[in-house]
C-alpha cells in the first residue's frame, strides 16, 4: 500500500499545481446541463423527466475530457517507464491513478450535481438516488477509461480516440443510473444500484489489469 499512497500523494500535488484543468471540467459540466433547458424549452414536467439523464450524460462528457491526461504526462517526462519498471504491482499504481482522476473530476460533479438536479426540477426524493447512483457510477468511468488511455498513448488526437474506445463501455452504467433515478418502481432500483454496484467491482478486478498491461505493451 506505500507505492499506492505514494501515486495518490504525487498525482494530487500535480492536480493541485493545475488546478484550473479541474476547474474547466466542472465548468464544462455545468454550462452542458445548463443548455438543454434551453434547448428543450423550460416546460418543468418535461424537464423533471429528463433530468436524470441529463446530469448523467454531461457529468460523462465532462469526466472524459481530462482521461486523455492520465498518463500522458508520465509518458512524456519518461516517468512511466520507471513506474513499469519498477518492482510494485502496476495493476495497484493504475488504481491509484484512477483514484486520483476521480477525485478531482468525479467528486466536484457529484457536488454541485444536486445544484443542477433542482434547476432541472428533479423530484426532491431522488437527490439521494442521484448522489448514490454517481458514488458508483462515476469511478467506473475512470476505471474504463484508464484503459483507453492506455491504449491510445502517445497517439494524435487520442482524445476523439479515447471517445470512441471508451463511449460504447459506458453505456450500461448509463442505463442502470438513469433506471435508479425511477423512483415509481422500488424494486427495479433496487436493482439498478445493485446492477451499477456489480460493474464498479467488475472494474476494480479487470480495468487495472488491463490498462497495466496496455502500458507494459507500450513501454517495451
Amino acid at each position: 500500500m506505500g507505492s499506492f499512497i505514494a501515486i495518490v500523494q504525487r498525482d494530487l500535488i500535480l492536480a493541485a499545481r493545475h488546478a484550473h484543468d479541474a476547474c474547466i471540467i466542472l465548468m464544462f459540466f455545468l454550462i452542458a446541463v445548463s443548455l438543454f433547458p434551453l434547448a428543450i424549452g423550460p416546460d418543468p414536467s418535461i424537464l423533471q423527466k429528463l433530468a436524470g439523464g441529463v446530469i448523467w450524460i454531461s457529468a460523462l462528457l465532462a469526466a472524459m475530457l481530462s482521461l486523455d491526461r492520465l498518463f500522458q504526462t508520465d509518458f512524456e517526462d519518461g516517468s512511466l517507464d520507471l513506474l513499469v519498471l519498477t518492482s510494485y504491482p502496476l495493476e495497484l499504481l493504475v488504481v491509484g491513478k484512477c483514484f486520483v482522476h476521480w477525485l478531482t473530476t468525479g467528486i466536484p460533479i457529484i457536488i454541485v450535481s444536486p445544484v443542477l438536479a433542482l434547476m432541472l426540477n428533479m423530484n426532491q426524493e431522488t437527490y439521494s438516488l442521484l448522489i448514490f447512483s454517481m458514488l458508483l457510477g462515476t469511478p467506473i468511468i475512470s476505471l474504463v477509461g484508464a484503459i483507453g488511455a492506455a491504449l491510445v498513448l502517445g497517439s494524435r488526437r487520442s482524445g476523439v480516440l479515447i471517445s470512441l474506445l471508451i463511449l460504447p463501455l459506458i453505456i450500461p452504467v448509463l442505463i442502470f443510473a438513469v433506471s435508479a433515478l425511477e423512483v415509481s418502481n422500488a424494486g427495479q432500483t433496487t436493482s439498478s444500484l445493485m446492477l451499477l454496484g456489480a460493474l464498479l467491482l467488475i472494474s476494480l478486478v479487470f480495468c487495472p489489469w488491463a490498462a497495466a498491461a496496455a502500458l507494459r505493451h507500450i513501454s517495451i
